[in-house]
């Protein structure tokens, strides 16, 4: 499938414009339709299925995004490796290894699933809103990175208390630590527990 922004609507084969659909879900993560990319994130949101990838170099250090500053929400802005939506009726795993590979030019490496979240983010600056029922996985990252420039503005690897460091004086999306706190006990188990972590 191709890579558009939220805005911009792909197109069929017979030349008619299809906006881009995220899944919409209940409580306990179960399908209940579907809505239009922009219009699930615009105030209050609509619960919505997500994934946030985090990946480790063979040093358990964390691959972190800067996302790219024509991003539609939270441009310019520190976060996970990878996140975004399956599309309806693709399988959230399935969905995270595509999009990395998109965005960053790599196929993680022994990926797992890291469990859900369920949150609600607003974003001040936007004035979108993150409603999501969010599928975490963790793996690694074993070869060199490629980015889209048009997703993401810049990479970092770093250690947990460089992380700790730069969430202190950067700029990080709304979602991050929770995301990030929800991974956690999977991230100790790939890393071990000299990660720090």
């Amino acid at each position: 499938m191709p890579i558009t922004p939220a805005t911009a609507p792909n197109s069929s084969s017979n030349g008619t414009a299809q906006p881009i659909l995220l899944e919409l879900v209940d409580e306990s993560g179960r399908t209940v339709g579907t809505a239009e990319k922009l219009s699930a994130h615009q105030a209050p949101g609509q619960l919505h299925r997500a994934f946030s990838v985090f990946l480790f170099d063979e040093q358990g250090r964390l691959l972190l995004q800067r996302r790219a500053p024509g991003k539609y929400h939270s441009p310019g802005v520190w976060s996970n490796t990878c996140c975004g939506h399956p599309y309806p009726g693709e399988a959230p795993f399935t969905a995270a290894a595509r999009r990395t590979h998109e965005e960053l030019g790599v196929s993680p490496s022994l990926l797992a699933e890291a469990g859900t979240v369920r949150y609600n983010h607003p974003d001040p600056a936007s004035g979108l809103v993150e409603q999501e029922f969010n599928h975490l996985f963790v793996g690694l990252v074993q070869s060199p990175l490629r980015p889209d420039r048009e997703e993401v503005g810049e990479t970092a690897f770093v250690t947990a208390a460089e992380l700790s460091e730069r969430h202190a004086r950067d700029t990080f999306s709304a979602w991050f630590m929770t995301v990030l706190d929800g991974a956690r006990p999977a991230i100790r188990e790939l890393t071990g527990p000299s990660g720090g972590w």
